[in-house]
């Protein structure tokens, strides 16, 4: 048996940063990581020729103070993602390039109903008190209503509905029928509002880290070194009245506390005696994640740059629904990025790979011409299906489950403390909201043995 002062499940960014801060302040750690590698949700790979790859979260932006912390801690420095030329969009069988938010040309409706919408979600965000968001005004209102049903009352308009669906289901991975309008208006305020969450340049996907996410991860991981133990998922957790019994498949670690910080998900599986709290329990149940896939696909060079085009796009109801350049802060070799969420998701995990990748190719060739159907790789990640991420890259809230069962997001469950990106009240669902969470956890923790001392 392992004996620590505390225990941390999960070596994502949130269990590695609550890792970090309690070793940094001279306690004691064993880090549980199910997976035979650490990151979590994000996943940088390395190719033969030097070009790194982020199979999962790649971006930071703005007011993402925490993990901009971490990569001036590790020396890590970041690039601006490419924004030049134009993006282009498909939408009603027509194609679209455009510079900004949309295409100004556009149909007069569409474009005033999307605008109109983008202004009334905003409107909406800064009523929503984010360490509370259950405690808004219209919170029972607009908890009792999915974001498709707030869509069919204010977005007439079938081209601008389809691009906020596209946009708003896309970001939860899921269809805009199963989310809470109240979670959806959390987590855009969280980041400062829609124009934050839907952009790139002074949005979330401002820029991107040199050396992708495993610049940051892998230091992280390498000073915590020895107390990290890999391949060991955690099966259940015991606590008494003097600390915490966490067994795993191959290791038992007794501490004084505990710090689960893995999705929402996952953490049902876990056993925990005694019970966890109701609302906690009722909780594990009620908050699912959804499809998502990345497909990273690397060409000779970013031809689509030569051609006067981001590398953005958004064509709804397609094979590659989103793409956007993700190549290096060199530009060499071209990496365009495909990201499928929700329903669409879905339906490419019924595919072969052979038949999957054909039908991606086609839908890029559609838009970016012949030279797309020719890649010199094609690096699928279908976080779907990963085991131990549950899904997609955001747990999310049906209607009534925030309102309910909301705080017990962050409320510790006697000695055992909770980290994520979906507890944080800032950067909700981003890397910096995980590495929030993670630095919370682990004030909370020394706070609680303080006391506990005292």
């Amino acid at each position: 048996m392992v004996d620590v002062d505390f225990c941390i499940v999960g070596a994502g960014f949130a269990g590695l940063t609550a890792a970090l801060r309690l070793k940094q302040a001279g306690s004691s750690v064993a880090v549980l990581e199910a997976r035979d590698r650490v990151g979590g949700r994000t996943f940088t790979e390395v190719r033969d020729d030097g070009t790194w790859v982020d199979r999962g979260g790649a971006w930071v932006g703005p007011g993402q103070d925490r993990i901009y912390a971490l990569m001036h801690e590790f020396d890590a420095q970041s690039y601006k993602q490419y924004a030049g030329g134009d993006a282009m969009m498909i939408v009603d069988g027509k194609q679209y390039r455009y510079k900004g938010a949309a295409p100004r040309n556009l149909n007069p409706f569409a474009t005033v109903n999307l605008g109109t919408a983008m202004l009334e979600l905003a409107k909406m965000c800064r009523a929503v008190p984010l360490e509370a968001p259950w405690d808004a005004k219209k919170a029972d209102k607009w908890d009792s209503i999915t974001v498709a049903q707030w869509l069919d009352h204010h977005v007439p308009s079938l081209a601008a509905r389809e691009l906020l669906e596209t946009a708003i289901g896309g970001t939860y991975t899921s269809d805009t029928s199963e989310i809470s309008l109240l979670f959806a208006l959390h987590q855009m305020a969280s980041g400062g509002g829609p124009e934050f969450v839907f952009g790139i340049e002074g949005g979330s996907q401002d820029s991107r880290i040199h050396g992708g996410m495993g610049a940051v991860y892998g230091p992280m991981a390498a000073q915590i070194g020895d107390s990290l133990y890999a391949s060991q998922p955690v099966r259940r957790i015991d606590q008494d009245d003097t600390g915490v019994t966490v067994r795993a498949d191959g290791m038992t670690v007794r501490a004084r506390r505990a710090v689960v910080a893995v999705p929402i998900a996952i953490a049902s599986q876990i056993a925990y005696e005694p019970m966890l709290s109701v609302d906690r329990s009722l909780l594990h149940q009620r908050m699912p994640s959804g499809a998502v896939w990345k497909i990273n696909i690397v060409y000779d060079e970013p031809f689509w740059r030569a051609e006067g085009l981001s590398g953005q796009s958004a064509a709804p109801g397609t094979p590659a629904p989103v793409t956007i350049d993700a190549c290096t802060d060199t530009g060499t070799p071209g990496v365009l990025c495909v990201i499928v969420e929700g329903p669409t998701a879905r339906a490419l995990c019924d595919l072969d790979a052979a038949q999957r990748r054909a039908d991606i190719l086609d839908s890029l060739a559609a838009r970016f011409g012949a030279k797309a159907t020719s890649p010199v790789d094609f690096i699928e990640q279908n976080w779907t299906v990963e085991r131990y991420s549950g899904g997609g890259m955001i747990s999310h809230a049906p209607p009534g489950v925030l309102t309910e069962f909301g705080p017990a997001l962050r409320e510790p469950c006697g000695r055992i403390h909770w980290a994520g990106s979906e507890s944080s009240a800032v950067m909700c669902g981003w890397v910096d909201g995980a590495v929030r969470s993670g630095e919370r956890a682990a004030a909370e923790v020394m706070a609680s043995e303080r006391v506990a001392v005292a």
